[in-house]
């Protein structure tokens, strides 16, 4: 089995312990390669270290979390204005628009938000787009982009077919599948075939959405076994094709 892991954030602090263990497990389970999403200016170095440390594994992206938009705000755009031109991005993210921790800086995350779309067009980068609680603040924000400019993953994708379709008409977008689809009332699942599997990558976002069986336990990689099972069930495939796919449409969309 091959899988690509399209968002995980091992350069987290929860895997300091046994971070190389992490990664022998990930290989050992068939993940090939990981995607790190950047947060903030915080998590640079944590993250650049951890590609530095496993440079066959692990490529990175740049951005600016949403719930890291907060009074210092103009001191994180410049810090990604000032890392944006550097080479070896494979993507902008984690970017977009959060209303579920915090409303009142909606005016400053939509600005940021659209600085770091405007970014990833000039410099023909995907994007990793966050949108909780913020679906039509997040359309709103992409119908200022030309469509043919824009191309991404939708991460932690819970939303039905027509939501899927809203997107898919204002970019090339995938949509980012992972633990939480294995959940009891995880019923967006069913709709994920008319979604269709060429649309989907695999993600953990470790060490965060753990998927059943493991849950109550830290996410990471290696995980993805179960969440490639679970589409595999609701496709009537196996999980090898579930992981072959999704990882040549990651390859496709970041490679």
């Amino acid at each position: 089995m091959r899988i690509i892991d399209t968002h995980t954030h091992i350069y987290d602090a929860a895997f300091d312990a046994d971070r190389d263990a992490v990664v022998r497990r990930a290989r050992e389970a068939g993940v090939g390669q990981v995607l790190l999403p950047n947060e903030d200016s915080g998590s640079y170095a944590a993250m650049r270290a951890t590609q530095a440390a496993y440079p066959d594994f692990c490529r990175v992206m740049l951005g600016v979390h949403p719930t890291s938009v907060n009074e210092q705000w103009r001191r994180e755009m410049e810090f990604f204005d000032d890392h944006i031109g550097d080479p070896g991005w494979t993507a902008v993210g984690e970017i977009g628009l959060d209303l579920y921790w915090d409303k009142s800086f909606l005016p400053q995350q939509k600005q940021v938000f659209e600085h770091q779309l405007a970014a990833a067009v000039e410099k023909g980068l995907p994007v990793s787009i966050h949108s909780r609680e913020a679906f039509a603040e997040t359309i709103a924000s992409l119908r200022r982009f030309d469509a043919g400019r824009l191309r991404g993953v939708i991460h932690a994708f819970s939303g039905g077919a027509e939501q899927a379709r809203e997107y898919s008409r204002l970019g090339d977008f995938y949509f980012g599948i992972g633990g939480v689809s294995t959940y009891k009332n995880a019923r967006f699942v069913e709709q994920l075939p008319m979604v269709g599997l060429d649309r989907i990558v695999l993600e953990t976002d470790a060490p965060y959405l753990t998927p059943v069986p493991m849950r109550g336990h830290r996410n990471e990689p290696a995980y993805l076994v179960h969440v490639a099972g679970r589409l595999a069930q609701v496709f009537g495939l196996d999980a090898e094709t579930v992981a072959e796919t999704t990882s040549q449409n990651a390859e496709k969309l970041f490679f």
